[in-house]
């Protein structure tokens, strides 16, 4: 992509953006804060819409490429977007998600796989999707943490394997910088929305099962382990607590930092980002080649993160149900 074409794609999704917000407060499409809140003023919903145009206009200019993975796309994202504007039901949502799903899969090529193969795929694709949009509630950890994935999967395709459209991760991440514009600073401008958090979370999973179709190398899964051991974890402690882990809660790491240790948003969205990003220096350094297996290569940083939760938490808060 030259310079030129670059500037003038980040110029028409910066513009858009703003009309998005002239749209947005016109028919107040807003985020109040309530109990659950990690804020406390009435932000802008839904500026994260800019990640599902931005790859339209991608392929409307250099041709649709991924047609299957546009069109599940599309789904996903009006889905979370009425969702944004309206309380929609889950079994409709999960519906729409697990259409876009296996749009997803028809575009890798997945269904050569066995059958049970998908269905293990099927549950930790919109596992995937659903806890990227989980981990959605401080300002700038979605578009700071999505943009140093998607940066990362940038470098290995241009420097260690080609294996998507190259346009496509760079229109990407011009998306997530023009958002973190807005939503990465002390008192955001918006919020991602369910469209934001939900759309970006397909758009990383579809580039990430291209490289590991492409590679056959399940440890780039630990592209999205601080993530991953955040949303785990959060999920195991509920269970042994006994709650009902599909209600509502504030009991994510990041959610404890902010709420109870009273840190800064971008300082805890700061920290998820730069761990991640040197476990994918050490996975570009030395795990892709490896013979190690995916346990071996997360064991480490799975133990030291729940010793840091139950120093920082204390066992009683993550092992005893509070009634």
């Amino acid at each position: 992509m030259s310079l030129f074409i670059l500037l003038v794609f980040s110029a028409i999704l910066f513009s858009l953006e703003l009309v998005y917000f002239k749209i947005a407060r016109k028919y107040k499409i807003i985020d109040c804060p309530n109990h659950r809140s990690s804020h406390n003023e009435v932000t802008i919903r839904g500026g994260g819409i800019i990640f599902p145009i931005a790859l339209l206009f991608c392929a409307f200019y250099w041709g649709f490429e991924y047609v299957y993975f546009l069109l599940g796309l599309l789904l996903i994202s009006l889905i979370s977007f009425l969702d944004d504007l309206h309380t929609i039901g889950s079994k409709l949502r999960f519906t729409f998600q697990v259409l876009a799903v296996a749009l997803l899969f028809y575009q890798t090529g997945l269904y050569y796989l066995p059958f049970y193969w998908i269905i293990i795929a099927l549950i930790f694709a919109t596992g995937t999707i659903n806890a990227i949009n989980f981990m959605d509630g401080i300002n700038g950890i979605t578009g700071g943490y999505g943009l140093v994935t998607l940066i990362t999967m940038y470098y290995i395709n241009k420097y260690i394997v080609a294996y998507t459209d190259e346009n496509n991760l760079a229109i990407s991440i011009i998306s997530v910088l023009i958002f973190n514009f807005f939503n990465f600073r002390v008192k955001a401008k918006c919020f991602a929305g369910d469209v934001g958090s939900i759309s970006l979370a397909f758009i990383i999973l579809f580039f990430l099962l291209q490289l590991i179709i492409k590679t056959n190398n399940l440890n780039f899964l630990s592209l999205l382990l601080i993530y991953g051991l955040d949303t785990v974890t959060t999920i195991l402690f509920r269970i042994i607590r006994k709650e009902n882990i599909v209600e509502a809660h504030r009991s994510h790491f990041y959610q404890f930092l902010v709420n109870e240790r009273n840190m800064p948003h971008l300082l805890v969205a700061g920290l998820y980002m730069l761990v991640q990003v040197i476990i994918n220096i050490i996975l570009i350094k030395y795990f892709i080649a490896s013979e190690y297996n995916l346990i071996f290569v997360m064991m480490f940083p799975i133990v030291i993160f729940v010793l840091i939760r139950i120093l920082m938490e204390g066992p009683r808060k993550l092992f005893v149900l509070n009634k």
